[in-house]
């Protein structure tokens, strides 16, 4: 991204914060360490023993609190902040805290935060910096502005979707009867890293086969694959911060009969659900497409998640498409599609695709071949 263009990017995601506040009847919204954190500041810190907390305000310029030896860190941003650091006496802490709540102008208030981000460490430095003030969940306000993305934000996942294919086929023609999960998911691994993703990749790769593959969330372990099992691959990629998390399902020689047919089944509800999602849809009426067509075909109820998730900054965020979510469909919102049928003790088939919806419709950014591909490997 451009200089000028970082110029420009924080302080319209601020004014957006401002208006998203307003209107969820909030005076101020404070965050830790995280994704949220790097998406309104531009900001990297690692969530450690040590707080670090943003105060976003009506009354002040942007307030945060860090460590000593940070502080460097928030030297020439392209907005206006006011820092206070804290040393490594955490006896000294709660002082420093208070002068930044009062820089803030928040003694009082309701004041936003993320559940299922904030510590008790930072909730509690911030009670007592603020003890008239009430804090309350801020998730909503928060996925207003995270879950639209930009053009830049979209190629960077678009970029993250390409080193994530560009890795799987570098091993396919490798894998063998006989390796082992953990081997395959090494050595995809060595080469999602090789082929230009960040360091910090969005999860471990899941290499689930045989009786395995029935666990969507397995963990690979040192069984042998065998022919004629299923082969579940759900791995991804992270570039300039943002991730890609796509599954592709593999047969070790030919499957039988009622293998192959899960996978055609889901297949055609992978397709249902990328072919209905578009602007104004629900988020639970892409799930129901999904799910409908693997439900007549008899499979419901092992079909047990739900069918996609946001995906963005972090691997799992807003939206989320399952049944009974309401929310409407937007231009810019990304998440996974990735229906399942999971039978056990037998085997499961997953198809994952990464979307965004656009102003006509919806886009895959992942385009490798869909339908159960046969290895061959001895």
């Amino acid at each position: 991204m451009s200089d000028s263009n970082l110029n420009s990017i924080y302080p319209a995601r601020h004014a957006r914060l401002v208006a998203a506040l307003q209107q969820a009847g909030l005076d101020a919204l404070v965050l830790n360490a995280g994704p949220s954190l790097v998406y309104l500041t531009g900001l990297h810190f690692h969530l450690s023993e040590r707080p670090v907390v943003a105060i976003f305000s009506f009354a002040a310029p942007l307030t945060i609190v860090l460590p000593e030896f940070e502080a460097g860190k928030a030297e020439n941003l392209p907005y206006p902040v006011q820092v206070f650091t804290y040393p490594e006496d955490p006896a000294l802490w709660s002082q420093v805290f208070q002068k930044a709540a009062s820089a803030a102008q928040m003694g009082s208030g309701m004041v936003g935060a993320e559940p299922r981000q904030l510590r008790l460490l930072e909730l509690r430095l911030l009670e007592a910096a603020m003890p008239e003030a009430q804090f309350v969940g801020a998730e909503e306000s928060v996925a207003q502005l995270r879950s639209r993305k930009d053009e830049a934000e979209i190629t960077a996942m678009r970029k993250a979707v390409t080193i994530a294919q560009q890795a799987l086929q570098a091993i396919l023609p490798s894998i063998q009867a006989g390796q082992t999960e953990r081997e395959i998911a090494a050595e995809l691994t060595l080469q999602v890293l090789r082929h230009g993703s960040d360091p910090e990749m969005p999860f471990s790769p899941i290499v689930a086969a045989g009786p395995n593959s029935a666990n969507p969330h397995a963990v690979p372990g040192d069984r042998p694959l065998a022919r004629g099992d299923l082969l579940i691959i759900d791995w991804g990629a992270r570039a300039g911060g943002y991730v890609s998390d796509l599954t592709r399902t593999f047969a070790m020689g030919e499957p039988d009969a009622e293998l192959a047919r899960i996978a055609s089944i889901v297949k055609e509800a992978n397709m249902a659900a990328r072919t209905l999602a578009a602007p104004g849809v629900m988020a639970s009426e892409v799930d129901y497409a999904a799910r409908s067509g693997i439900e007549r075909a008899g499979y419901g109820k092992y079909f047990t998640h739900r069918t996609g998730h946001g995906i963005g900054l972090e691997g799992h965020e807003d939206p989320y498409i399952r049944s009974g979510n309401p929310l409407l469909l937007e231009p810019g919102m990304t998440f996974t599609i990735e229906p399942g049928i999971y039978i056990p003790g037998r085997g499961g088939v997953r198809v994952e695709d990464d979307a965004v919806i656009t102003p006509s419709g919806c886009e895959s950014l992942s385009d490798l071949p869909r339908e159960l591909l046969i290895l061959n490997g001895r």
